[in-house]
């Protein structure tokens, strides 16, 4: 039998239970997630990004040459993420960071599956994910493989002139000439591994990363085409308008000067000190400001709308190896289409505004098969144009960057 609690009792107890209610409701309402600490006004990450490309020992040699400028704790306290396949499969994601004076790689993730690194949403993926292991402020983008400019990827095959029984052009990479140096494509040596430069312009607008600079270590990729695609996107290309050196850039002297304040200039003469001294002495690069690309479209679209090239196309500085050339140096093309002193004038002030700073070796050199060797560099101005090509691949499809969409 329940004995009855007076109706005094009963009342305490249930103000008690009431209390204790608030108090527990006031906790939860009080409790918040811990708020991470806010990124420095000037946090820096860069993003290594090494696709397959049949180049594993010399992205190794790359990576190696990175981890001297961690260990010597030189980031200026940017992080530094790298992107490395193994195959055309496999890669690992991971940081290198320094800890007592060596580096260290701190995995982010593996991949047994990589993602396509030739679509947009494959390489925003990677993209995303470098970020979301360091978030950063402003980010720089260095990507190494194989290049072929602004080329798309489904047609940079080499393909000869149309006609029957003519052999295809076979391309800088193809060449197995006993004793020759090799260079290095925006991708790999086959379709299946190549990705266009809008691929790469839209993924980085995916993963929401607009980047301060795109250094590519890839050969041809300091062409104006390949620059404007890529403006609204990032600030700054640092490129080679030729060939590079299998070496590539070289990290371990020059590395430093890729993090913190980035010093363009210092970067291309660093670059030039490197490979005048190299065993192979060639080396061209560029540092070109996409924020000045527009004011250099809008005079090279009245210069075009008055004027067509009629010139020589031999008698143009050519900047490849290629037979029609591909790759003609922008100055001096700029120089020999428009007679207009004038005009003329104003697009070399708006060329030297959007390269202000190069550096080139005497000689340039293409391993294409058929035409290997060095070539005089007797006037340079730091970026290419195909706008002049006859070469069977650039007739049309340069017709459809937005580059030419813009100027003529």
């Amino acid at each position: 039998m329940a004995v009855q609690q007076p109706q005094t009792a009963r009342l305490q107890i249930a103000v008690r239970r009431l209390a204790a209610a608030v108090a527990l409701l006031a906790a939860v309402a009080c409790h918040k997630e811990p708020t991470p600490d806010p990124l420095p006004e000037q946090q820096q990450t860069v993003v290594m990004l090494l696709p397959w490309a049949n180049m594993s020992s010399y992205f190794k040699q790359n990576i190696a040459g990175m981890e001297r400028i961690v260990a010597r704790g030189e980031l200026d306290g940017a992080r530094l993420v790298v992107y490395f396949m193994e195959s055309a499969s496999t890669a690992t994601l991971f940081e290198l960071k320094e800890r007592n004076g060596a580096c260290e790689r701190r995995e982010i993730a593996r991949y047994d599956r990589a993602p396509d690194f030739t679509t947009a949403g494959g390489l925003a993926s990677i993209l995303g994910a470098a970020k979301r292991a360091a978030p950063g402020r402003r980010y720089g983008l260095i990507v190494g493989c194989h290049g072929m400019g602004w080329l798309p990827a489904d047609e940079a095959e080499g393909r000869a002139a149309e006609g029957a029984g003519v052999a295809r052009e076979r391309e800088y990479w193809e060449h197995e000439a006993d004793g020759m140096p090799l260079t290095r494509w925006f991708g790999g040596t086959s379709a299946a591994y190549r990705t266009d430069i809008a691929t790469l312009a839209e993924a980085i607008r995916r993963a929401e990363m607009p980047m301060e600079y795109i250094l590519f270590d890839a050969c041809y990729m300091a062409s104006v085409e390949v620059a404007y695609e890529l403006r609204g996107v990032a600030q700054h290309l640092i490129g080679s308008t030729s060939e590079i050196m299998a070496y590539g850039f070289p990290y371990a002297e020059m590395g430093d000067l890729l993090f913190g304040e980035v010093d363009y200039e210092a970067v291309c003469e660093a670059f030039y000190r490197f490979y005048a001294a190299y065993q192979f002495p060639y080396g061209t690069i560029g540092a070109i400001d996409c924020t000045q690309l527009e004011a250099l479209a809008d005079v090279m679209r009245r210069i075009n709308e008055r004027y067509a090239f009629t010139g020589d196309e031999n008698a143009l500085q050519r900047l490849d190896g290629y037979s029609p050339v591909r790759f003609f140096d922008m100055g001096d093309y700029v120089a020999q289409l428009c007679p207009d002193a004038a005009l003329a004038a104003e697009a070399q002030e708006r060329l030297r505004a959007a390269v202000p700073h190069h550096r080139h070796t005497e000689y340039y050199y293409s391993a294409t098969p058929g035409g290997s060797g060095a070539y005089p560099i007797r006037t340079f101005s730091g970026i290419t144009t195909s706008d002049p090509s006859t070469a069977p691949l650039t007739v049309d499809a340069k017709r459809r960057t937005a580059w030419w969409r813009a100027t003529h």
